[in-house]
């Protein structure tokens, strides 16, 4: 007889059945080729079987009871119901026509008949043909947003979003997008037009634009100048940042100079090493001239030389950042730190600023030498 015991021994020892794999996110499917229709391949999100009995539903039109006119004396069969389930602007339409031999008709004027006839075949089985999105793709933007068919609007914007929408036909795109309130749509089509805006204002659509709402392009016109008035106001900025990392980098060179010593010049108190590496200071090179000028030359005054007058700036620049000047090695340090004492408010407070924004080029990376704290 078996025993629990039994039982239990042994399915412990079972090793477990491996785990099923994960459903895919997104299966591709291929709609099966049907009358009438390319051999490329179709975007559909339904199985092919029910694709293939909607597609032949429609372009065999058995039993159709509904009757799309459409420009040119077009005609499309299509099928009260469906039209009815998928948009209810067509199905109050249905309601309100007038059935003439058993078939109720309603008109889509304004749009090619082909356009027409995508749109009613994407009503039955949800997919299209890329040529045929690539064409009618406004169009079929504009029935989307008309006869309330969501899906097929938001399946616009993606492919306009992907690839469709150009220099050529952003205006118009734009236009759209203002007029079926697509807002993001309407954005990514102005960002187009004003990052493109000399090659987009040589367009047809830009000209059209121009003569048929002149209002909307004074509105594109201005927010061209605007943005033209940003890119300048972050260039001058971004120009800005650089000339104080540049200042800071002079800075943390002169301290080393002054401290260690680099190359040929340095403290004089400590001699320099024949086999010393290569600086690490991208400023120190154009520093060390021009401290050896400073301390060779006979109008080092200030006012005098204009070399001179740069060094001195510097070292007055240095002991607004520097953090104590009692242990410093910059000459003039201390001397600097009590003349800033006797400066009038306005001319103190231009050097507070100028220390400020050099210490806050550098607050990402760390401020080795100087810190906030000494330029406030």
């Amino acid at each position: 007889m078996c025993k629990m015991e039994d039982v239990v021994d042994n399915s412990v020892n079972v090793t477990p059945p491996p785990a099923p794999p994960l459903p895919c996110a997104q299966s591709k499917r291929v709609l099966v080729k049907s009358k009438g229709m390319s051999s490329n391949r179709d975007q559909c999100s339904v199985s092919n079987a029910t694709t293939a009995l909607y597609d032949r539903l429609f372009d065999e039109a058995y039993r159709a009871d509904v009757v799309v006119h459409t420009d040119d004396g077009g005609q499309i069969y299509a099928h009260a119901n469906i039209l009815g389930m998928t948009s209810p602007v067509i199905r109050h339409l249905v309601k309100e026509s007038k059935s003439k031999n058993r078939r109720r008709s309603i008109t889509i004027r304004g749009v090619p008949h082909d356009a027409v006839r995508v749109f009613i075949r994407f009503l039955y089985s949800s997919c299209y043909n890329p040529e045929d999105m690539e064409e009618y793709i406004l169009h079929l933007l504009v029935l989307s947003h008309v006869y309330v068919v969501p899906h097929l609007k938001r399946e616009c914007e993606v492919q306009l979003e992907n690839g469709l929408l150009n220099i050529e036909n952003s205006v118009d795109v734009f236009q759209l997008a203002l007029l079926c309130d697509a807002p993001r749509l309407s954005l990514i089509c102005h960002r187009m037009i004003l990052d493109n805006f000399k090659a987009v204002s040589a367009t047809d659509g830009w000209n059209a634009m121009k003569e048929a709402h002149p209002i909307l392009e004074r509105e594109i016109l201005a927010t061209v100048a605007e943005s033209d008035r940003r890119q300048r106001v972050l260039f001058r900025k971004r120009k800005e940042k650089e000339m104080y990392v540049q200042l800071y980098e002079v800075m943390e060179a002169l301290v080393h100079i002054c401290r260690d010593g680099c190359k040929t010049i340095g403290p004089h108190d400590k001699a320099l090493k024949e086999d010393e590496h290569p600086c690490g200071y991208t400023a120190c090179k154009g520093l060390e001239q021009l401290v050896r000028h400073f301390a060779a030359c006979k109008l080092r005054v200030p006012g005098g030389c204009a070399q001179c007058k740069r060094m001195w700036q510097l070292f007055e620049l240095h002991s607004r950042l520097c953090i104590d000047s009692e242990a410093c090695r910059v000459p003039l340090c201390r001397n600097f730190k009590d003349k800033s004492m006797k400066q009038n408010k306005k001319e103190e407070m231009r050097w507070k600023i100028l220390a400020r924004k050099i210490v806050r080029s550098k607050s990402v990376s760390g401020a080795p030498f100087f810190s906030l704290a000494s330029s406030t």
